[in-house]
Parts: structure tokens; sequence; C-alpha cells
């Protein structure tokens, strides 16, 4: 679907990407990922979780396509993929030019309320006429 000048993902990828992410532990290998391809026993190697359970949190990496399986002869080491994020980069970017919009025009009648005199101002201006 074609949105603001962009084509927008479709539902389903955002909302892998954005569970993917909402977890710290993918977070965090996703970090790791961004300095270079490692295999799953270096990924394993800063948590305090067995290598099934971060293979689980593998698995819905690579679900969300965040991250692609090389293979290197007997290694099959995980690579950060950039697409999903960035699509959800665009979406996210969408809202917030339409919320930075909306603060402008918040902060417009909040000048506008602060150069108008206040209505105590306005009834002693009353009282001493």
């Amino acid at each position: 679907m074609k949105l603001g000048g962009y084509l927008e993902p479709a539902p389903e990828r955002l909302d892998a990407t954005f569970a993917a992410l909402a977890d710290a532990t993918r977070r965090a290998i996703l970090a790791r990922l961004a300095a270079g391809e490692a295999s799953v026993m270096e990924l394993a190697e800063p948590f305090d979780m067995t290598q099934p359970a971060i293979s689980k949190h593998l698995k819905v990496l690579e679900r969300a396509g965040l991250i692609t399986v090389g293979q290197d002869a007997q290694r099959r080491p995980r690579r950060l993929d950039g697409k999903p994020l960035a699509e959800a980069t665009v979406w996210l970017e969408r809202y917030r030019a339409i919320w930075e919009a909306n603060f402008q025009r918040l902060d417009g009648v909040l000048e506008e309320l602060q150069r108008r005199p206040s209505a105590s101002t306005r009834a002693r201006r009353r009282t001493k006429r």
C-alpha cells in the first residue's frame, strides 16, 4: 500500500519487526550483530541463558527478517538485515512528522493564550476605571 509518498510495508511485517524489538535480549543481539556477523555461541556468550533459549530468540529475529543465516564451511553465522528496521523507521518517521506538526500547532495556541490578558487582569482593569 502506498501512503505518504512511500510504499508501506505489510502490516504483518511491521508486527513481526516490532514484536521482535520488544524484547531486550533480542535488541542486544541486534546491537551485537551491528558490529558484524557472529555464531550462535558468540551471540549466547554475554547472556545467562541456555543455548536453546538463545536459539528461540534468534528464530524470532529470523522470522521477522531482522537477521539472516549464512553458510561458512561448518559455521552458520548470523548477520543483521537492516531492511525491516529501515521500514519500521520510515513508518515511525511518518508519525513523528504528524506529531511534530500537532505540537507546533499547540505551541502556537499556547503562545496566543500567553499574549492575551488573563480574565483577572481584565477584571482589574475594569475596576480601576
